[in-house]
């Protein structure tokens, strides 16, 4: 096994302390794989040695594991690093007892060992603790992994898949070690870059078309990926799977969590040098990477050196072609029709939300909760089709994950989302005052006993408690369940089939509300704005269903459901 000794990197310039080999993880494949997680440490700088979480005696990152859609497969997690934790498989459409959330705890000493048919489309994926409130300090000091699924759909491509050769994984970190040489789970004044744990790291790859799987692995920072002098690639894959066709581009930016498979065409550049850069200064601000925020006195510090520049990440040099290189792009990948709007049979809404506008470092909350590990937010009957409205009303981006499913995004304020976004997706980034939804359906799995999670994946806002809770069943009767933020809002008779009374309590009678109703389809059928606490509508006509109201004064923003019977 391969050893990693990684220097400090304490300048953005690439060749601070010379150059580092990139590391590739090692890979299992098969059917029958043993995760020993365990303690290890690493040389990074001169002085302590930094502590790390390992994998199979890789010091840091864990294996690549390589699956087949369509096998058995059976995992045995074994726990040696002296506390609790889980194993989350990131993107993984398994059962709620399987997918590691944080209820699936894994004693000190103690094995896990779940089983399950691989269902996803071939893609990567990714694997990484969740432990409540521990899920930052474990997954940054190491104990995470790639995920890569095949299957026919992508084996009939021509596209690069050697491993190492013409296929690499890049799982990009952005870390803070303290004075001591330890990371900081919290990282806020991040300024060390790692890819797949190298520092400065350099990796030499063929004059002929090159596969890069991207993750951003980072507990808060988002990359704005692209190459030297605007070299274009192409997005051929997100979260979940790859697109219809390849997407032209020169740009794609990966918030904590998502994932990203690219082309780029090295043919004819042999002898060249290129680096894969951030281009941060094109971030905004709001999103973590984009320009250092302006912090209210005595806030934590948030100044990280990498914030709103370009930086590079990785050093190429372009060496010769293998045998059998790849040299063309393929026009089309994969037919993979979205869910229609028409579809969905419920609506949910979220609002993201903090104690005041001024907050920046959190808590956040999602319907102002914070995560209660004995309730269950939502209730989903099984094979429900669903689109959830996310508006995010605080001053900072938060990239959302839902376990369980992909979705497909619908819009971002209304507007269609660009064509790298058009895919199967597990994380989006919401950013402030921005209104997102998405479609998902819930199928396969039921169980009312373990839930699946959605959550902020800035890894401190997830252990502050940005995160709830679902689980799916057959017995709901969905179209009858409402969210109530809390008691300010009263809708009755609900279900309905005349009128329906709205009554804001507890709000100043000369505060202006704007409310909007959407159907199951997610269309907008009221936008009205007035004065006052009470507002009635006639149903009369309206079609039989579930319908979404939504609330929004200068006090608050809240949702619920009504049915129209």
């Amino acid at each position: 096994m391969k050893k990693l000794i990684i220097v400090l990197l304490t300048s953005l310039t690439i060749n601070s302390f010379g150059q580092h080999a990139l590391f590739i993880p090692d890979t299992l494949s098969g059917t029958s794989f043993n995760l020993r997680v365990h303690r290890d440490s690493i040389q990074f700088a001169a002085g302590k040695i930094t502590q790390t979480l390992a994998i199979n005696n890789q010091p840091i990152l864990g294996l690549t594991l390589f699956l087949k859609k369509g096998d058995s497969v059976s995992l045995n997690v074994i726990n040696e690093i002296g506390d609790t934790t889980t194993m989350h498989w990131h993107g993984l459409h398994v059962a709620p007892k399987n997918d590691g959330g944080p209820k699936t705890m894994i004693m000190d000493g103690m094995n896990w060992n779940p089983q399950f048919v691989v269902r996803n489309n071939a893609a990567t994926y990714w694997y990484h603790p969740h432990f409540m409130q521990k899920t930052a300090s474990q997954a940054i000091k190491g104990d995470a992994g790639l995920i890569i699924v095949r299957d026919d759909a992508e084996a009939a491509l021509t596209l690069p898949r050697r491993y190492g050769i013409d296929d690499f994984p890049l799982v990009v970190q952005s870390v803070e070690l303290d004075t001591q040489n330890q990371f900081m789970p919290r990282g806020m004044v991040d300024s060390i870059v790692l890819v797949n744990g190298t520092t400065t790291p350099t990796v030499s790859i063929p004059a002929q078309v090159v596969r890069m799987r991207l993750l951003n692995g980072s507990g808060e920072r988002s990359f704005n990926f692209g190459f030297t002098a605007n070299k274009s690639f192409y997005v051929i894959g997100n979260d979940g799977g790859l697109l219809n066709a390849p997407v032209s581009t020169t740009r794609i930016r990966l918030s904590p969590g998502e994932r990203a498979e690219l082309l780029i065409n090295l043919t004819g550049m042999m002898g060249q040098n290129i680096h894969l850069m951030s281009y941060a200064s094109e971030i905004p601000m709001g999103v973590q990477g984009g320009p250092t925020m302006p912090m209210p006195p005595g806030s934590p510090l948030m100044n990280s050196p990498l914030n709103g520049i370009d930086f590079n990440i990785l050093a190429i040099s372009v060496g010769a072609q293998t045998s059998a290189a790849i040299t063309t792009i393929p026009t089309t990948l994969v037919s993979d029709v979205p869910y229609a709007a028409s579809s969905a049979i419920a609506t949910r809404f979220i609002n993201m939300t903090a104690d005041s506008m001024m907050v920046m470092d959190g808590p956040f909350y999602f319907n102002h909760n914070l995560f209660n590990m004995n309730r269950v937010d939502y209730k989903i009957p099984l094979n429900n089709t669903e689109i959830w409205t996310l508006y995010d009303s605080t001053m900072v981006a938060h990239p959302f994950h839902l376990h369980d499913t992909h979705f497909y995004i619908l819009d971002r304020n209304g507007v269609a989302p660009p064509a790298t976004e058009q895919g199967r997706k597990d994380v989006l980034l919401i950013q402030p005052n921005e209104t997102v939804r998405f479609i998902a359906k819930f199928e396969d799995f039921a169980d009312t006993s373990t839930p699946y999670m959605y959550h902020c994946h800035i890894l401190m806002h997830e252990d502050d408690g940005m995160m709830g809770q679902f689980i799916v069943g057959t017995t709901f009767e969905g179209v009858k369940e409402q969210h109530l933020t809390n008691s300010r809002i009263l809708v009755y008779p609900n279900p309905t089939n005349g009128t329906l009374h709205i009554h804001l309590s507890e709000t100043n009678t000369a505060l202006t509300t704007l409310y909007k109703v959407y159907d199951a389809s997610g269309h907008e059928i009221l936008n009205e704005l007035m004065n006052g606490s009470e507002l009635e509508l006639n149903t009369t006509n309206w079609l039989k269903g579930v319908y979404s109201l939504l609330v929004i004064n200068n006090e608050y923003i809240k949702s619920l459901n009504f049915v129209v019977k």
